[in-house]
Order: C-alpha cells, then sequence, then structure tokens
C-alpha cells in the first residue's frame, strides 16, 4: 500500500470513517483482529517517506514493537530507506533493564551498535544538547501509554519536544492505542505549582487520549515555542476501543505494568504509592493488591459498601517479594474488575484511600505528601483528612475537570 506523507498524517475519513459507522460486529467482522494499525506500520508501509533523507534519532523503549514483537529500532536499522543514527532511553531504559526510577544511562547498543542516550530526568537544555550531541535533524517518539497523568513517559515525550525545538531539531510521534480507551477524561486537573516530572501541565488525571494527541495538546497549550511536529496516526481506532480490540501484543512498558488490566486500575491504585499502605509491587498483581499489615476484611466489606461502579473488592493476603513490606504477608484488597466500561478507575482509587483510612488506624501518607504530586493538589488529601467521603472528594473537582475537557476536545483526532 502506498501512502502519501498527506495520508500519514491526516484524520481518517472515507471508508475508515463509514467503516466506524456500521455496527460494531460486522464492523469487526469485515476488518478481522488486525484492524488496527500503529503509526510505525503506516510509517513503514510508505517506506519511511516522512524520514527521508533525515538522521534519524529515535526515543523507545521495550513497548516499540512490531505486531510479531520485532523492535522497532531493530528493524529499522537494518532497513536502508532510513537513516537511524540514535536511541534515546527513557525511565526504565531502552531495553528495560532498569526498575522504577531508575535508567541504563549512556552506552552502544550491542544489538545494534548504536549509540543510546539517557533522557531520564532530564530537560531543557541540558536534553537539547543531547540532540545535538546525537547529531539528529529529526526526533521520532514511538513509547506506548497507561492513560494516566503519573505516568512518566508522556512527560519524557513533553522534555523532549521542548528540547527539540531549543536544539532545532523537528519531531514526529509514532502513535499508538489508549489502552484503557480514549472515552473521557477523569479524575483532578494538575495545578501548576505542583508541577514535578509525574506532572509537568494542568491534564486531567486519566487524560483519555493517545500520545500523538497529547503532543498536539502540549505543542498547543503550554509549549512556549512550539516544535516543528508531525504525526503519524493509527488506522482503525476508535475512542471506545480497550486494547485487546487492537490484536497488538501486549509488551510491559515498565515492569510493575505486567498486563493491560493492571493499566486498567493504574490510574486509581497508584495513588496508594502516597500512602503507607502498598500498591502491590512485587507481587503478580500490581496495582491490583493493595495492604498493610494489620489491614483485615474490613477494608473489601467497607469498599464493596460503596456500590463503586464496574468492580468488586475481595479480602486478600499477599507477601511482596520487593518494595514496601518485602517478605512479609500483609492483608489488603484485590480489584476485580467486571464492567470496564462503567469502571472509574479514578473514583475508585478515592473511594480505597477514604475507606482505608477509615477501616485501618494504621493509616499514614508518605511524610512527602507524594499524595499531592500524584494527585495534582493538596485537596485530596486535605479533604479525607478532614473526613470527606469518596463523593464529596470526586465532586470537588468537577469544575476543573469539564474545563480541561474542553480543552482536550480540540485536540483529539479520532472520533
Amino acid at each position: 500500500m502506498n501512502l502519501s506523507r498527506r495520508s500519514l498524517l491526516a484524520a481518517g475519513t472515507g471508508a475508515a470513517a463509514a467503516t466506524a459507522a456500521a455496527s460494531p460486529a460486522r464492523a469487526a467482522d469485515r476488518r478481522g483482529p488486525h484492524r488496527l494499525r500503529t503509526g510505525f506500520e503506516r510509517l513503514a508501509a510508505d517506506g519511511y517517506r516522512l524520514l527521508d533523507g533525515e538522521r534519524v534519532g529515535m526515543v523507545t523503549n521495550p513497548t516499540g514493537v512490531t505486531r510479531d514483537v520485532r523492535h522497532i529500532v531493530d528493524v529499522m536499522h537494518a532497513d536502508e530507506r532510513v537513516h537511524l543514527v540514535a536511541v534515546f532511553g527513557p525511565e526504565h531504559g531502552f531495553r528495560g533493564t532498569a526498575q522504577a526510577g531508575g535508567s541504563e544511562g549512556r552506552y552502544d547498543d550491542p544489538a545494534t551498535g548504536l549509540p543510546v542516550f539517557d533522557t531520564y530526568r532530564k530537560s531543557g537544555q541540558a536534553l537539547a544538547d543531547i540532540f545535538t550531541e546525537a547529531r539528529v535533524d529529526t526526533v521520532v517518539f514511538d513509547i506506548q501509554d497507561v492513560g494516566a497523568r503519573f505516568y512518566t513517559y508522556i512527560w519524557t515525550l513533553y522534555d523532549c519536544m521542548v528540547a527539540a525545538e531549543l536544539a532545532g531539531k523537528r519531531f514526529v510521534v509514532l502513535d499508538r492505542p489508549n489502552p484503557v480507551s480514549g472515552r473521557s477524561a477523569q479524575g483532578p486537573v494538575l495545578h501548576k505549582e505542583f508541577a514535578t516530572f509525574v506532572g509537568r501541565e494542568p491534564i486531567a488525571q486519566a487524560h483519555g487520549m493517545t500520545v500523538a494527541e497529547l503532543a498536539r495538546l502540549f505543542n498547543g497549550e503550554f509549549l512556549q515555542r512550539p516544535v516543528e511536529l508531525d504525526m503519524v496516526r493509527m488506522s482503525g481506532w476508535r475512542r471506545a476501543d480497550f486494547y485487546d480490540s487492537s490484536g497488538l501484543p501486549w509488551v510491559p512498558p515498565s515492569p510493575n505494568m505486567p498486563t493491560p488490566e493492571t493499566a486498567l486500575v493504574y490510574a486509581g491504585t497508584c495513588l496508594f504509592e502516597g500512602t503507607n499502605l502498598s500498591e502491590g509491587r512485587g507481587t503478580t498483581r500490581p496495582f491490583e493488591l493493595l495492604g498493610a499489615e494489620g489491614v483485615d476484611r474490613r477494608w473489601a466489606r467497607a469498599a464493596n459498601g460503596l456500590g463503586l461502579p464496574g468492580v468488586h473488592f475481595r479480602e486478600a493476603y499477599f507477601t511482596p517479594t520487593f518494595s514496601k513490606f518485602q517478605g512479609r504477608t500483609v492483608g489488603g484488597v484485590q480489584l476485580h474488575v467486571y464492567d470496564r466500561e462503567a469502571f472509574d478507575a479514578v473514583a475508585t482509587g478515592i473511594g480505597l484511600l477514604v475507606t482505608a483510612k477509615r477501616t485501618w488506624q494504621g493509616f499514614a501518607w508518605r511524610s512527602d505528601h507524594w499524595i499531592d504530586k500524584l494527585t495534582g493538589s493538596t485537596r485530596v488529601r486535605t479533604m479525607i483528612d478532614a473526613g470527606a467521603d469518596a463523593d464529596e472528594v470526586v465532586a470537588a473537582w468537577q469544575g476543573e475537570l469539564a474545563a480541561f475537557r474542553a480543552v482536550r476536545r480540540d485536540y483529539l483526532t479520532y472520533r
């Protein structure tokens, strides 16, 4: 299939739009399990013409794979039609050897011989200097996101866009699905004074966008000087789609994101990083298992009593192999999502925080108020401490969420 640059960058229309308008079952039958094509698949099908004559640097990690799980860096390096000269690794590294809060540093990739530069916790001129040192003309981003504001890869995207503009480089985003769908944004919006690497700009906690849509939003709303930006859209993705409809393999984007089901709950249960309870790191079900020593069946009973849509809570006991409570048996809950379309991860996370505090006298926030950085303000912590119930906390951010949704709407490219 011969795709022009215009067709790569344009919104899906014509036959694709007609297919989307058909009944979901018949549309799925016609298009088959591999109806979705990622940005990389469309770029490669066009012979990399968007990158013709450019010295290319890739920002990617283990999720940058083809449908048959070959890494795109390996594929591009072996293809004479593209001039790949450098790789830039985010948190956890390009090949994924580092745990949370770590990276791989600067090295030459044994498989390709390409220089790999470390972008983790680098921004501004320092990151621009790395792009200059790498002697690239175009920086290409291809990383699988999970849909939560505090997942750091979207801020690697943001920082690389800022740095590319400073260094005078073009920036290209190869799009991939939001695995928890793009139906809507949920949760509190970051207050700018709480900007960190787990949230640079005021977007919702569950943003409901793809990385290419976020790049458009960043360029249009937040970058002081917009970067020269191109995006290669997916074809065949609809906003209501979850990851299992994509036909794509799931490669864990980070060590504690083993399945799409983890991503489904993450935007809410990651809030337990801001407490003294385990968020399930060191188990086979991170972010689905939550608990601490001394927690008992009362928490699950209280959580179920909230009647939260689409989810049940089971009394659970587990022994983390690392992180909080390493090697010790703790009690808590396991989330069982039975209706993912009705499920609201952020509201569920708030409900679990409220009921944990009310049923376990040992509950405490982390002393560095990490919860404020995750939620984007002091509001969640102070309201829960003041005795607010879950509905009151959720109601408190609805005004700012509505304002974000209105801005977000202008940057959505899939309908």
